[in-house]
């Protein structure tokens, strides 16, 4: 695949082993504001593993990954600052309450978020007055829903990295995942996912970027 233009991240010449094995090689991608890149493959094909590299979560073993034109390890902190990850499980606090944990983990991003937006984010996501209850307590699409309530508190971050964000959503979740993903494009994010399923995310043919990992 080419670089855009006005390339915002750009895998170049990325190749990623883990346990002595090569997941991919030489993967060259370039991504531009408004752009989506949808990573699909079969199991073990390396799309977590990717993922985690494109958030600096994972060292490359050749290659680098590059944010503004900059190596991400030479950002630090700015480029977490920049960047939404959610991975393929909740990773929920199971004592706090869904407000509680959409504030913790907006702060370690560092955003700080009041318990009332916390918890309109949760309402605009489909759990309204489950507020109180801790997390244990909900099922998986209500775990999935708190997760992903985030990134309506973090329109403003331009990265979001999402790792299965399908998974354990209902017809009427997905629609709105698939809404807010949208919205997100048209404001001239960019979105880095993997999914499973044969989601119609509604995005022209030009902000569509599709990686298939062998």
């Amino acid at each position: 695949m080419n670089s855009t233009s006005a390339t915002l991240l750009e895998l170049r010449d990325v190749t990623c082993v883990r346990g002595g094995r090569a997941l991919f090689r030489h993967l060259q991608c370039g991504l531009g504001a408004g752009q989506l890149l949808r990573v699909r493959g079969v199991n073990g094909a390396g799309k977590t593993s990717l993922l985690r590299l494109v958030c600096g979560l994972l060292p490359a073993a050749e290659g680098e990954v590059l944010w503004r034109g900059e190596r991400i390890a030479d950002l630090g902190g700015q480029f977490g600052r920049e960047l939404v990850y959610l991975g393929h499980a909740a990773a929920l606090k199971d004592d706090l309450t869904g407000p509680e944990n959409l504030q913790t983990a907006c702060l370690l991003g560092g955003l700080v978020v009041t318990p009332a937006q916390a918890r309109d984010a949760l309402a605009q996501a489909g759990l309204p007055g489950r507020w109180r209850v801790p997390a244990r307590q909900l099922s998986q699409g209500q775990r999935r829903r708190v997760a992903l309530a985030r990134l309506l508190l973090c329109r403003d971050v331009p990265l979001w990295v999402l790792d299965e964000p399908f998974n354990a959503l209902d017809v009427a979740a997905t629609d709105w995942l698939c809404q807010v993903i949208s919205a997100h494009l048209d404001a001239g994010g960019l979105v880095v996912l993997t999914s499973h399923q044969d989601v119609a995310l509604d995005a022209p043919a030009d902000r569509l970027v599709p990686l298939l990992l062998e």
